[in-house]
């Protein structure tokens, strides 16, 4: 509604007008005024127009203020302002508009960054491509990993020659599972030529059974084993897992993946890995590097609760024995990690060499080494 509020002088005739609503105003009081009438108001002074009729002149101010003529009308004028819009005219702030959640114009708040983004991951098929989600087997594992193995069958990988099973293979039963952790200790972030290497040196020197390590000197096995990753490290456990064998079980190695544990320097990995090899026992897969690499990249593994690539073999591990059937809990460490070696490396993979590319999400979007035929028309360039 608009309310005139007239000021009342007989030299200057205003009329002020605002849109608002008077909440203490009576239902009589609150009806709507007309800007410009013909009929003069109480108090204001007509003009006299051309026919010589008296008409009122209403002049409508918004969100203005006066400029006052003179330094003595101005007073006057002030005071009059403000007695008249004391009662009838609240301040403009009274009026900002709030939305409220049931206003009908309110917007609604819009969904988190990490909804919208599963919806389009939901919503595009390519992305569904070899996905496992919720412990269920991801779609077409099965043509993946019979893929996998026939390029395997072609190309001789390291690990089919020199991985931690093969060492101490001339030795009796002890001695051997003792050369199997040691072996399987030593391969920890280090190349299979150069674990296969320390180990051949360590069983030259006969020092692959608990008895001769726990003798032999700390420095010596230092020299025979390097250059292995941490191999300084590597030397004190030996000795210490040396010490452990032969005080709790006779200079032979744990039985139970829990014991295993125990031992300085051995992770899950490590003692899955000597429970398969050393044991015959499959409490778990054995996932190192190349595992955990490349089912992150074929999207075999998601983190907890996320379609995120899991963050350590370890949980690789977990995800993968979700869905995985246990007769293939053996075979996939050889089997990936010398396709790990030879073909999905960790650096510049050979997507273009790879029979099960249109299978993977992950393919091409590194940078590749070039194929052979590039190579060979790039140097005859």
């Amino acid at each position: 509604m608009f309310l005139a509020c007239p000021i009342r002088n007989s030299a200057l005739s205003i009329t002020f007008a605002r849109r608002i609503t008077c909440t203490g105003m009576s239902k009589r009081s609150s009806s709507s005024m007309p800007i410009t009438s013909n009929e003069p108001l109480p108090g204001i002074s007509g003009v006299q127009s051309s026919n010589g009729v008296s008409k009122s002149e209403t002049r409508v101010f918004v969100r203005r203020t006066v400029k006052k003529k003179a330094e003595g009308q101005g007073s006057g004028l002030d005071l009059e302002l403000k007695d008249d819009f004391k009662h009838c005219c609240p301040n403009i702030e009274d009026f900002a508009f709030k939305r409220t959640k049931d206003s009908p114009g309110s917007r609604k708040s819009k969904p988190p960054l990490d909804t919208l983004l599963t919806r389009i991951e939901d919503s595009n098929p390519t992305r569904q491509k070899g996905v496992a989600e919720g412990g269920k087997p991801p779609v077409d594992w099965e043509k993946v990993l019979e893929g996998i193995r026939e390029m395997r069958s072609s190309e001789v990988a390291p690990v089919d020659t020199m991985g931690c099973g093969r060492a101490g293979s001339t030795l009796p039963p002890k001695e051997r599972r003792f050369a199997v952790l040691a072996s399987s200790l030593l391969s920890s972030q280090t190349k299979d030529h150069v674990t296969h290497g320390a180990a051949l040196r360590l069983q030259e020197s006969g020092l692959l059974t608990a008895d001769a390590m726990d003798k032999a000197d700390e420095s010596t096995i230092k020299s025979l084993i390097y250059p292995v990753g941490f191999y300084s490290t590597k030397a004190k456990n030996l000795k210490k897992i040396a010490k452990i064998c032969l005080m709790k079980y006779g200079g032979d190695i744990p039985r139970s993946l829990e014991e295993l544990l125990l031992l300085p320097g051995i992770g899950p990995k490590i003692a899955h890995l000597i429970m398969i090899m050393a044991w015959n026992d499959v409490q778990g897969i054995c996932v190192d590097t190349h595992v955990h690499r490349i089912c992150n990249r074929l999207g075999w593994v998601s983190g907890k609760g996320s379609k995120q690539k899991t963050s350590s073999p370890e949980e690789t591990r977990v995800a993968l024995e979700l869905w995985l059937p246990k007769e293939e809990w053996v075979p996939i460490n050889p089997l990936l990690v010398g396709f790990g070696q030879t073909i999905c490396t960790p650096l510049r993979p050979k997507c273009g060499n790879c029979s099960v590319s249109h299978l993977c999400p992950s393919a091409f979007n590194e940078a590749s080494s070039p194929s052979p035929k590039l190579k060979r028309s790039s140097s005859t360039k």
